[in-house]
């Protein structure tokens, strides 16, 4: 089970419309937990404004989180490092900062200093780091309550764990961020960390329904963070609503945000269409109507080639840089690695240097092309996955809708939008061609606002 920490800085302060703040986030609940009465079940932003209301206190939030992961944690299986006595013990001495009093999960390939980081790997099972990484560190310096270490697969690459979806425990949350997504959809925590080298922020976040951000390449310094592939490990973020994001943002970067915008222009945007299922194809053509009649101005891009480019070089790049970051564990525990690991890292290490600079070289010269396509659009409207959570833990879903955004390092929001059969979310996955973030989340927003009418 697990352990916690917390502080923060008076410095960093959240702007955002009282109206943005409060707006409900649209996510779709698990079926068994449908009177929102408790504190665990508020976003973040609103338990920013009734921690200054005197209306909550810290205790009272994490006693709620406490109760409601010991509930539900046979069913979701969220955690690989959670202690209520850690958190009871820290909540009592606070500071002031953006993130006061907020639950935070931390995904278990990220440093902490007083918690296990075993990286969802046997090989190192009880293994303690000596510092935060730099992430954790601006969340306890800001405030923030880290309530544990969430499920990760095994190096935050293919291999899946225990953790289940909580709409649906028969079918997966998604990898590799699958506890911090699930726990963040099941009112556990209200805000968690992920990472993404494919799809393993976005994807996680449509499949269990949450908010799920992939900003810009290295808008959150990577440090105290386990290597897969370093030109394309990002971290990310999970919340219930887009203001709990911009508000994260704002803890980690020190800018603020006013999520304040008109109706952006859009670029439906499909990719891959021949691996899309109909649920998923459904979600876009039914968000891209509703944002149409609401003002927004939409228009449809159809563009292939580049992509299946981006697609193929995305692979190179990460194989190859998987072979050198996991080599020691190949090396030293071949015995602790499945088939799968042991094959494709010794593939990885056989890619030269040189394939992985073309595949680089290949990537920039393709976000030349690409940009170019979407000079005149605010956001790009585009799927978040092939469709709705697949049934089965082994299999976590397949990244290509995301990791070709990825490669090209923009940034990238997954939205819930609706529920398909049995119980399973759908969403949207919005795209940015600026890197200018602030306007990216004041757009996407609007886009929430206006879907979640």
């Amino acid at each position: 089970m697990a352990h916690f920490s917390l502080h923060y800085n008076s410095q960093l302060i959240f702007l955002c419309r009282l109206d943005q703040l409060t707006v409900d986030s649209g996510v779709h609940e698990p079926e068994d937990y449908n009177a929102m009465t408790e504190p665990c079940q508020l976003s973040a932003t609103e338990m920013v404004l009734r921690l200054k209301a005197g209306d909550l206190t810290p205790q009272m939030i994490a006693v709620s989180c406490i109760n409601r992961i010991t509930n539900r944690d046979d069913d979701v299986r969220a955690w690989a490092h959670f202690d209520r006595g850690q958190i009871s013990a820290t909540v009592k001495s606070l500071p002031p900062g953006p993130l006061f009093g907020i639950p935070v999960g931390v995904k278990d390939i990220i440093e902490t200093n007083n918690m296990p980081t075993e990286y969802g790997s046997k090989i190192y099972a009880g293994h303690q780091p000596d510092a935060d990484a730099s992430c954790v560190a601006s969340i306890k310096a800001g405030g923030g309550i880290v309530m544990g270490k969430t499920v990760t697969t095994e190096f935050a690459w293919r291999h899946a764990n225990q953790t289940r979806n909580p709409h649906n425990p028969r079918h997966t949350p998604g990898g590799s961020s699958s506890g911090s997504a699930a726990a963040v959809a099941d009112f556990q925590v209200a805000l968690a960390l992920g990472t993404q080298t494919a799809g393993s922020v976005i994807r996680p976040a449509a499949f269990c329904g949450v908010v799920g951000f992939k900003p810009t390449y290295g808008r959150y310094p990577i440090e105290g963070v386990k290597q897969l592939s370093p030109s394309l490990d990002t971290v990310g973020l999970f919340a219930r609503s887009v203001s709990d994001i911009a508000l994260f943002d704002t803890a980690l970067t020190g800018v603020r945000h006013e999520l304040v915008s008109g109706p952006p222009k859009l670029a439906v945007f499909v990719p891959f269409s021949d691996r899309l299922e109909e649920a998923g194809a459904k979600a876009i053509e039914d968000a891209a109507r509703r944002l149409s009649a609401a003002g927004a101005i939409v228009t449809e891009v159809q563009f292939e080639s580049t992509f299946d480019d981006i697609a193929a070089a995305h692979e190179t790049i990460m194989i190859g840089e998987i072979g050198r970051a996991l080599y020691y564990e190949l090396e030293n525990f071949p015995d602790s690695l499945d088939d799968y690991y042991r094959d494709n890292i010794a593939r990885g290490a056989s890619i030269t240097e040189g394939e992985i600079t073309d595949a680089r070289t290949a990537v920039a010269m393709a976000r030349k092309s690409v940009t170019s396509l979407f000079e005149n659009t605010d956001l790009i409207l585009t799927p978040p996955a092939s469709g709705p959570a697949p049934e089965g833990l082994e299999f976590t879903g397949d990244p290509l809708f995301n990791k070709i955004w990825t490669a090209l390092g923009w940034p990238c929001l997954a939205l819930p939008t609706t529920k398909h059969m049995n119980s399973l979310p759908l969403g949207i996955q919005m795209v940015s061609p600026q890197s200018e973030i602030s306007a990216f989340l004041a757009n996407a927003a609007w886009v929430e606002m206006t879907l979640n009418q």
